[in-house]
């Protein structure tokens, strides 16, 4: 199971070159069906503009497909991909939209417009490695669960989930290579009370 490096939420940038506007907006996404839904998404969002250009690297990079929508060849859609590759992150997705200003760019104006927005939209953007993680769960009384808490997160560990009954059941993610130490510990901090069971084994966002 390899790990790759994504994006986690939707990000925005604006740049105005000549007063033309271009919006660039990126998005995670790991399929071409759910790039090709925020693609339609950006159109209807921006009906009015002259061209709605994008990129997108999915299913782990395996497939990339760009539009220069109308544009001359090779001046947006090209560039906006060559951002994705360059800043090593894929199922992304990144749509610039041009409000045409009045004034022509040339193509090399073009490319240097489309390739800084969509770089924007990345420096902005919180890029998170995914990587092979166990997801355990640990069940524990209502007074133990902060000192769990806290162990998990000094371990570099995620809460996913809490379910309060008579116990309290945390569902959390570690990176395999913390796991051990994370077992250790957990054994150390609650003299054994507690025990954690691995549930499964799955590529985890982790912040980089």
């Amino acid at each position: 199971m390899d790990g790759f490096v994504t994006v986690s939420e939707e990000t925005t940038a604006e740049y105005t070159e000549k007063r033309s506007r271009f919006i660039a907006t990126l998005y995670p996404c790991d399929t071409e069906e759910k790039a090709a839904e925020f693609i339609n998404k950006m159109r209807s969002e921006y009906w009015d503009a002259r061209h709605n250009c994008f990129a997108y690297s999915v299913e782990n990079g395996a497939v990339k497909r760009f539009s220069d929508d109308g544009e001359p060849h090779g001046t947006a859609g090209k560039p906006i991909l060559e951002v994705i590759e360059g800043a090593g992150i894929t199922n992304t997705v990144i749509v610039v939209t041009r409000y045409f200003g009045g004034v022509l760019l040339g193509t090399g104006g073009l490319v240097r417009a489309y390739t800084k927005a969509a770089k924007d939209a990345v420096d902005l953007s919180q890029r998170v490695l995914m990587t092979p993680c166990n997801v355990f769960s640990c069940s524990c009384s209502y007074s133990d669960r902060e000192r769990l808490v806290k162990l998990i997160e000094d371990c570099g560990g995620t809460v996913e989930d809490t379910l309060y009954t008579a116990e309290v059941e945390l569902k959390f993610y570690l990176s395999e290579e913390k796991s051990g130490e994370f077992l250790k510990k957990l054994c150390e901090t609650f003299s054994a009370r507690l025990t954690a069971e691995i549930t499964e084994t799955r590529l985890c966002p982790v912040k980089i």
